[in-house]
């Protein structure tokens, strides 16, 4: 009995470890994946002619979708000069998606 609990310890733990992983590795692809779609479209906004109500330098930047509230500790900075507008997203920690990044030329 106690060889037969022990293989299957053996066998269950490694299994439990590669799920809390990949538990991981889908939350922070679908963090990714929610925030390019807010910054894409906010980015389509600002092109349309939103941008000129920013004045230039780098300030913070509040977006109205609603999917911003399941994402983790972070925040969404713009960055206008006299020929682009940046809108960028930074985490708090590296491993909650990543920064994502979208920059255009104004005409």
């Amino acid at each position: 009995l106690m060889a037969a609990l022990a293989i299957l310890v053996a066998g269950v733990l490694p299994l439990t470890y590669v799920y809390a992983r990949e538990q991981r590795a889908v939350r922070a692809a679908y963090w990714r994946a929610v925030t390019m779609e807010i910054v894409g479209g906010e980015m389509e906004v600002l092109r349309a002619g939103e941008w000129q109500s920013f004045a230039a330098g780098t300030q913070p930047y509040t977006v109205r979708a609603g999917a911003a509230r399941h994402l983790p500790a972070g925040k969404f900075v713009l960055t206008r000069d006299a020929k682009r507008v940046r809108l960028e997203w930074l985490p708090d920690k590296p491993a909650h998606g990543g920064v994502i990044r979208r920059e255009v030329t104004l005409p």
